[in-house]
């Protein structure tokens, strides 16, 4: 059965007051860091977490259909947070830390400290979950040990059922996939449990399955490797003890070294000091999007305020961030900048745009970008020390590597510069190997002249199977950060099993998750696309994959080739107009007849303003090939006539003016999600 959504309905919908109701006490997340959780990152996850929800989606219809019903969702809780935590593993360091920020919030926090603990769990404790707004279970190493841990958290997931309760998950030090298939410590813990508690085992295990897929935050060991020193350096330069002065700092390295992993370290570290904070991400890749400046001015000014600001131009954007700015003590990081004068102009700005005491730190690969810097922190990669820790980490799950693999190690340690990415992912692809295939591995590297990065990272890349490749290229080119969810539930419609092959490209360290979404480093981004382009080098017409603007237009053009596109990424912003002409329209017509290997079509637009000027409309006779099984076009004026979504997994419509999908009714059995935003 299709899931029908709007973002319209989860900005102004019933479930939207839900999830306002519930986040009222949250808004002194704002200036909670102890996590490295952002407040808006608590923000998405509970709106997120409640549209999803079955249980509200009830719960609004009754809103919507009897407004007096309203009252009934608001009810007295006795807590706002639940802990659940493994004491021995945490109780005195990660927990007592959150704890105590919760607290100090005004954020009344339940943990269980104070009750006595027997053979069955205390009905108090049952209480004091059910009347939660909401848990947050950190997972540590041991966890899964504690009986009294797995009733709690079936517990928990109990009331996210029945009672749409949130739940927000901390993977501390532990992998969330051994969290979801219950492997390494919690699969040991499992060993006992299935000896002992035969009728229950079968209950944690689905729970921990179902939390080990909720949008959470993963605190690894590996991040904070060799942390300390360059936090020192850091601290040093942006002299936080003055507050006379405005100081602006850079982070100057190579891609893979650890340039966000460390502001964003500091950032956490600080922001208590500060009267707001924002940290702006990939700062670089969003501003070349047409309206990405805009984008993220607008971005800054609601992280500064709490509030959405209307801008004209990016000139009244920059003269309301100066106002805004004057007056706050800020820290603000601008993460992944170019020398782009437009962006140091309109967005980063000058001192005087900072009240007293305010901190901004710059991170970027180009040292060009750094000229107005008060200070510029260069990061020359981990001394081999902490770059031998950090491999063996990941390859051997241990701070030093097995005395048979000592020299083999270093040998590829210094074939990876001493980049944390590099490290983490030949760490992760060695694991588990033996000395024969560590020495293989090492023979291509010192096959490759002057190994570059992305020849180091492609050896991980070429171990995995031709379904993984697949999946791997799909998310480069076309799912980055896309909801897991969603991306798999497509990815299955392609038969790609993508469950595991997803599961396995995190184990390798080429994906990473966050709030559920799926993110991949740019380096290996970059690695990805290089690998499509080198099959057939300047001739796009004949890529299994096409994502940018100007190579999707010349292989249409060329009107030959396109036989073997899988996937297309059209982003309409950055087009310049050239698509909208009949000539073009004909052309995509006769050439998307011979894409028989087509999966996936986006064609979108990132700016709102084109967004709403622009529509579409296809020639007579133009029909959409049935081995589709993703179809998103904004600005469409209407299907054809003949549509047929026999195959499809999901349409996105936004913005069209379609207003009917299909005649007459139809079953489609494949069919998982519409979105009509928007739609006329």
């Amino acid at each position: 059965m299709a899931e029908y959504y709007t973002s319209t309905w989860i900005v102004l919908g019933p479930t939207s007051v839900c999830s306002l109701i519930l986040l009222l006490p949250f808004v002194a997340f704002r200036r909670l860091h102890p996590l490295g959780i952002k407040f808006k990152d608590f923000r998405n996850t509970f709106n997120r977490d409640k549209v999803q929800s079955p249980e509200m989606a009830s719960t609004s219809a009754q809103f919507s259909s009897n407004s007096s019903s309203s009252s009934n969702l608001i009810r007295r809780w006795s807590h706002d947070v639940f802990l659940s935590f493994r004491g021995e593993d945490t109780r005195y360091n990660f927990t007592d830390h959150l704890y105590t920020h919760l607290l100090k919030r005004g954020i009344k926090t339940f943990r269980d400290d104070r009750l006595t603990r027997g053979e069955e769990i205390q009905h108090e404790l049952l209480k004091a979950i059910e009347n939660s707004r909401c848990s947050v279970v950190i997972f540590s190493k041991n966890y899964a040990e504690s009986r009294w841990c797995l009733e709690e958290l079936a517990k928990i997931m109990e009331c996210r059922k029945e009672k749409g309760q949130i739940v927000l998950s901390v993977f501390y030090h532990v992998n969330p996939s051994d969290v979801r298939k219950q492997t390494c410590s919690f699969g040991e813990a499992f060993t006992n449990h299935e000896i002992n508690w035969k009728n229950k085992v079968h209950i944690w295990r689905d729970a921990l399955t179902v939390a080990g897929n909720i949008s959470g935050w993963d605190i690894e060991d590996g991040n904070l490797v060799g942390m300390d020193s360059y936090l020192r350096e850091l601290t040093s330069k942006l002299k936080i003890q003055s507050n006379d002065d405005v100081r602006i700092v850079g982070i100057w390295g190579v891609g893979g070294i650890g340039k966000t992993t460390i502001s964003n370290a500091i950032y956490n570290q600080i922001a208590p000091e500060f009267d707001c904070v924002s940290f702006l991400e990939n700062v670089k890749e969003i501003h070349k999007v047409k309206g990405g400046l805009h984008d993220l001015q607008k971005q800054l000014l609601n992280d500064i305020t709490g509030e959405n600001h209307y801008i004209i131009n990016i000139s009244q954007g920059a003269q309301v961030i100066q106002n805004t700015l004057q007056s706050r003590k800020a820290l603000i990081v601008f993460d992944d900048i170019d020398d782009d004068l437009k962006l140091l102009e309109y967005l980063v700005g000058v001192p005087h745009w900072y009240g007293r005491g305010s901190r901004v730190l710059i991170t970027t690969r180009d040292r060009n970008s750094l000229h107005k810097v008060d200070d510029v922190f260069e990061i020359e990669g981990l001394n081999h020390k902490d770059a031998l820790k950090l491999f063996s980490l990941y390859a051997f799950q241990q701070n030093l590597p097995k005395e048979d693999y000592k020299i083999l190690s270093s040998a590829i340690i210094h074939y990876c510069q001493s980049l944390s990415l590099a490290l983490k992912v030949l760490g992760s692809l060695l694991r588990g190997n033996r000395t024969s295939e560590w020495e293989s591995e090492l023979h291509k590297l010192k096959n490759m002249p002057k190994a570059k990065i992305q020849d180091v990272l492609k050896i991980s890349y070429d171990e995995l199977d031709h379904t993984q490749q697949a999946i791997f290229l799909d998310i480069a080119c076309f799912f980055k950060e896309e909801d897991r969810n969603f991306v798999s539930k497509i990815l299955d419609g392609c038969k790609m099993f993508a469950e595991s092959g997803i599961g396995f490209l995190e184990a390798k360290c080429l994906i990473t998750f966050s709030h559920n979404k799926i993110y991949m480093h740019d380096l290996i981004q970059e690695m990805g696309w290089e690998i499509i382009c080198q099959q057939h080098p300047n001739d796009p017409s004949k890529w299994s994959r096409l994502w940018k603007t100007n190579d999707i237009f010349k292989a249409f053009m060329s009107e030959e080739g396109m036989e073997n596109v899988e996937t297309i990424s059209l982003e309409l912003s950055k087009s310049k107009e050239m698509w909208f002409t009949k000539e073009t329209f004909a052309n995509m017509k006769e050439v998307l007849a011979k894409m028989k290997k087509l999966r996936l079509l986006r064609v979108y637009y990132s700016n709102d303003l084109m967004r709403k000027k622009y529509k579409t409309s296809l020639p007579k006779g133009f029909e959409f090939l049935r081995e589709l099984r993703y179809l998103h076009w904004e600005g469409l004026e209407s299907l054809p006539l003949n549509f047929d979504a026999e195959n499809l997994v999901a349409i996105n419509l936004k913005f069209s003016n379609t207003k009917k999908l299909w005649k007459g009714k139809k079953h489609h059995e494949k069919l998982k999600f519409v979105d009509v935003t928007s739609c006329l």
